[in-house]
Parts: structure tokens; C-alpha cells; sequence
């Protein structure tokens, strides 16, 4: 069984689910797969809306790191910075809003692909946040600072202190916060109300808000991602990612 499915149902919603436990942290080829999954429902033409959730303990963990410290040389490190960025990428671009479903945790890579979503709706033990910095790495800040206001990213970023679904909520960037056991049917609700609209015009209203967004957001991932690369060079990134993998 892949990590991977969608249904779509007669409404014109389409739920991608992941599900790779423990931690729904993504290989290289899951993130990839991922991208596929979200480019591939945007462009059929039955769907109006897409619901990204995931089945466990939490929504996302970013990057799976075991795999990484587990291949030799950079092509791991390479493959998931591309995957991560081809599956932020798909979200945004998906030809019809996203709406996410995010419950437990939402770190690392999941932070890409909620910051990159249209529409959030959160259970009431969700947590967001970054622990790039304990891992010798970078990146997604620029789909933090579209949840949390400026001052507070940064924060998050240097200290890796982790937000509540209530805070984001007051901020705006969560829609609805709701009991983890409401989670699904909440996100189905609210891709309810965007599939009844005329599908040719959400479309077409999807492009618009993406072509007047201040930030070039797949641009400055890339920027961040650099910054990786250059810890990984320096010996960074393998030194705080072994002392993950060994439990220090």
C-alpha cells in the first residue's frame, strides 16, 4: 500500500491523504509523489477543490532524516530538497484552492505545505513550527511568515518554539479550529462551500490571487534552500542530523 491516496468524490472534491507512520515524515520519492498527487487532481477537470490531510499521530514531520544520513554523498539531501520544493510548488499552483487539514504536528517540510495552501482548518491540538536550526538546516520560513507575522517567525526560527492552531487562528492564517474527531468532516465542510461555486470562476479567481501575492514564494524557498546546501558543505548539516538519528 503506497502513502498516498485520493478519492474524489461526486461533489468535485478530491482528498489526498497521507498516511507514513510513525511520523508522516516523507522520503525523497514521497515528496515527489506528493507533488504528482496534488499537480495531477488540479488538473482534471471533475475536481473543484482539493483536501490535503493525513491519517497518525500528527500532519507532517518534514523530511524523512534516517533516509537521508542512511545514503551515502548528497543525493538524498539533493532529492528532498527538490522533492520539498516540487510539493510546496504543486500546492500552489494546484489549478483549484487546497484546503488542508492539519492536526498534532505540522513541522519542517509540513510548514511548506500548509504555508502554500489556501485555506487551513486545524484540530485544537495542532502545533507549527521549524526545528531546522537543531538540524543543520534551512528553509520554509517563507511559508512561516505567511501564518505568523514577521517578528514572531523569526523567533520560531532561531529558538524552534512551536505555535498552537488557537494563536494562529486569532492571526488570521487558520480558518477554523475544531476538536481532532471533527477534523475531517470540518475540511469537507469547507471544500463543500468552495465546490458549489462555478468551478470556471474559482479557477480562474485561484491564478488571480497568486498573480497579485507580494512574495514570490517558490523563488524565495529556493533562496533558503541555498543556505542548506551551504551548512551541508561546511559539515553542519551532517553533524546535527547524525545527533538526531543517534537520539542526542
Amino acid at each position: 500500500m503506497g502513502i498516498l491516496t485520493t478519492t474524489k468524490g461526486p461533489d468535485g472534491i478530491a482528498e489526498i491523504t497521507i498516511t507514513a507512520p510513525p511520523v508522516n515524515a516523507l522520503t525523497v520519492q514521497g515528496w515527489f509523489d506528493l507533488a504528482d498527487a496534488v499537480t495531477a487532481a488540479g488538473r482534471d477537470p471533475e475536481v473543484r477543490v482539493v483536501v490535503l490531510r493525513s491519517e497518525g499521530r500528527g500532519f507532517n514531520a518534514g523530511v524523512d532524516i534516517k533516509e537521508m544520513q542512511r545514503t551515502e554523498g548528497f543525493d538524498a539531501l539533493l532529492g528532498a530538497n527538490r522533492g520539498c520544493y516540487a510539493a510546496f510548488k504543486a500546492v500552489y499552483e494546484c489549478e483549484v484552492p487546497v484546503v488542508v487539514a492539519v492536526h498534532g504536528f505540522c513541522l519542517g517540510g509540513g510548514i511548506g505545505l500548509v504555508g502554500n495552501a489556501d485555506v487551513i482548518v486545524a484540530s485544537d491540538d495542532a502545533t507549527f513550527g521549524l526545528p531546522e536550526v537543531k538540524q543543520g538546516a534551512l528553509g520554509a520560513a517563507t511559508h512561516l511568515a505567511r501564518l505568523v507575522p514577521q517578528h514572531l517567525m523569526r523567533a520560531m526560527v532561531y529558538t524552534t518554539q512551536t505555535a498552537t492552531a488557537a494563536q494562529l487562528h486569532a492571526f488570521g492564517s487558520v480558518h477554523a479550529v475544531v476538536p481532532r474527531e471533527e477534523l475531517r468532516d470540518k475540511a469537507l465542510e469547507v471544500a463543500g462551500q468552495i465546490a458549489v461555486m462555478d468551478p470556471f470562476v474559482i479557477r480562474r479567481a485561484k491564478e488571480c490571487l497568486n498573480g497579485i501575492d507580494p512574495v514570490d514564494v517558490n523563488r524565495s524557498y529556493r533562496f533558503e534552500q541555498g543556505f542548506t546546501f551551504e551548512l551541508n558543505l561546511q559539515g553542519a548539516g551532517d553533524r546535527h542530523r547524525d545527533a538526531f538519528v543517534g537520539g542526542k
